[in-house]
């Protein structure tokens, strides 16, 4: 049974596709849960009109094995225009899009995850660049130079902000995989990382297999 503020409801079958809320939504089936949502934002700039030309295909860095973040890439968009990032850094809430936004238990919850501290002792100074970059314009553009050397600040607008729902073990893993937990009368999608909007079509086709054969 499924309990809401405005109704309740029976069904043979639940599945946890909560996103940032996934594993407090697990954990109502699965108390012994070894991972905790970390929310990581990552923030965009986009190319001013006349740039847009110097960027023709998508480009991408070589990503870091150790670390499940993609980094700072040139994206083409499908209704126009050309975004450049993101970084990636620790959310102060769950829904943290912008700076400003807090939640002081949600980070402390984040803070207390013994595999964050861990992820933290050994990232931090990654951890350091990143949030650097998200307060300095000018080192953002340094590391969008790496991949474009003749992109200037100058070029750059500030764009939109997204906050990536990140499964951390207990640990210390950034889990770099699709976790999808199965238990009695519940599915959980615990963590769909980078590709998962272009792996969205084969993630629901998964999750539905796993839901019919248990029908």
């Amino acid at each position: 049974m499924v309990v809401t503020q405005k109704s309740s409801y029976t069904s043979k079958l639940v599945i946890n596709c909560a996103g940032l809320y996934s594993d407090k939504v697990a954990r109502m089936t699965v108390p012994a849960l070894n991972v905790k949502i970390i929310p990581f934002r990552g923030e965009y700039y986009k190319l001013k009109k006349e740039k847009e030309y110097l960027v023709k295909n998508l480009i991408y860095p070589v990503p870091d094995p150790n670390f499940p973040f993609l980094g700072v890439h040139f994206t083409r968009m499908a209704k126009g225009g050309v975004e450049a990032g993101p970084n990636a850094v620790l959310a102060f809430s769950r829904e943290g899009y912008k700076k400003s936004n807090i939640n002081v238990s949600e980070l402390a919850e984040s803070l207390a995850w013994p595999g964050f501290q861990k992820v933290a002792a050994k990232y931090w100074r990654t951890g350091m660049g990143e949030m650097y970059r998200s307060f300095s314009k000018a080192a953002f553009t340094k590391a969008l130079q790496k991949l474009l050397p003749e992109i200037q600040e100058s070029d750059l607008v500030e764009g939109g902000a997204g906050v990536r729902a990140q499964a951390c073990d207990r640990n210390g893993g950034l889990v770099d995989d699709f976790l999808i937990l199965e238990d009695t009368g519940v599915i959980n999608v615990c963590n769909a990382p980078s590709p998962a909007a272009t792996s969205s079509l084969a993630i629901g086709e998964t999750v539905s297999r796993l839901a019919l054969s248990r029908f």
